[in-house]
């Protein structure tokens, strides 16, 4: 059996969560949270946890059975303390800004980036070259920060760039030069 399958999910005081058939629904300080799961799996409610539980040892339902708990679990956490990804921006004369509800980078094109918020997700600009995407949903402030990184991906040479925080990137040497003649 999974391991993380079969471990209930404890859901905090402040977080109310209604489970209608397949159709799970997290609302806690943060927001709220939508998903529907699989039709064989079978969620319910004891002693104040959620807990998933699947009908067979089929493959499919084995591999379900632990996605569906993360998958379950990460809207718990989203609803009570949020995710948040952290990109840094390197390179001689990057810097970003916000304006309004628009991220606007300057990253060493002719014009500057224009990148609008979306719902459920916040920026923030603690520094001009670092931003903070935060919101709920986990797969949303992943998505959204790699978009981010893709409209400048850091480069091996120099290091400049969009990166994630803890990202390392590896560096190459360069040119060598003319051979000693």
């Amino acid at each position: 059996m999974s391991r993380i399958g079969r471990q209930p999910i404890a859901v905090p005081a402040g977080v109310d969560v209604k489970i209608d058939g397949s159709t799970v629904t997290v609302k806690g300080p943060k927001g709220e949270l939508t998903r529907t799961v699989h039709n064989n799996m079978q969620v319910a409610m004891e002693d104040g946890a959620i807990v998933v539980t699947r009908p067979d040892d089929s493959n499919l339902n084995k591999s379900l059975h632990g996605l569906t708990r993360t998958l379950l679990h990460n809207m718990v956490v989203g609803v009570t303390e949020g995710f948040k990804k952290e990109l840094e921006v390197n390179g001689v004369g990057y810097r970003v800004a916000k304006q309004g509800k628009e991220l606007v980078m300057n990253i060493g094109y002719s014009h500057q980036v224009f990148v609008p918020e979306i719902d459920g997700i916040t920026i923030d600009v603690p520094a001009p070259n670092k931003i903070i995407v935060s919101g709920p949903d986990k797969q949303k402030v992943g998505q959204f920060a790699a978009e981010i990184r893709e409209k400048r991906p850091p480069e091996p040479y120099k290091g400049k760039g969009i990166k994630y925080a803890d990202e390392h990137i590896r560096r190459k040497e360069g040119k060598a030069g003319k051979g000693g003649k």
